[in-house]
């Protein structure tokens, strides 16, 4: 995964604090492109598996058909109330739509660990509820630029 950042890089995670970080956190932005060209941006909870953000996405959404038709998108994951608490990241690349779409929890075994590993920390379950309205997109970020204003005491 390509690092964007030329400026700011005093303040940005290293790999085990952005590790720790898109672990921990629920919920992400997803900026589309609409068919008109118009940006689209919506929340949604993630999973992070170590390299890549899995979305578990409603297939009837505005952001699913987006990314059918172009699968670019840019994705924010962020945390912090005053100035100086403010973290996060932005992951960029092209989505991959993994597994039958809607999901109804037929057999699929590359979704086997995400799925497990989404109901834990979402759900608190060890098995993922299926409700065939949703499906899983997977990014493997091309680029990320991340801030953790937190180091700026230290500069």
């Amino acid at each position: 995964m390509a690092v964007t950042q030329r400026r700011g890089r005093r303040i940005m995670m290293t790999p085990d604090e952005l590790d720790e970080f898109l672990t921990t956190q629920r919920t992400c932005r997803v900026a589309t492109v609409s068919a008109d060209g118009a940006p689209h941006v919506s929340t949604l909870w993630f999973a992070w598996d170590g390299k890549s953000l899995w979305l578990y996405s409603i297939t009837r959404s505005k952001r699913w058909s987006d990314l059918r038709r172009d699968p670019r998108v840019a994705v924010v994951v962020d945390t912090g109330e005053e100035y100086d608490d403010l973290r996060g990241v932005e992951l960029s690349g092209t989505v991959e739509f993994i597994g039958e779409a809607p999901r109804t929890g037929e057999p699929y075994p590359e979704l086997d660990a995400v799925e497990r590993l989404f109901a834990r920390k979402n759900f608190a379950l060890d098995e993922m509820p299926h409700d065939g309205r949703h499906a899983w997109m997977r990014l493997t970020p091309e680029a990320t630029a991340s801030w953790d204003f937190r180091k700026l005491a230290s500069l």
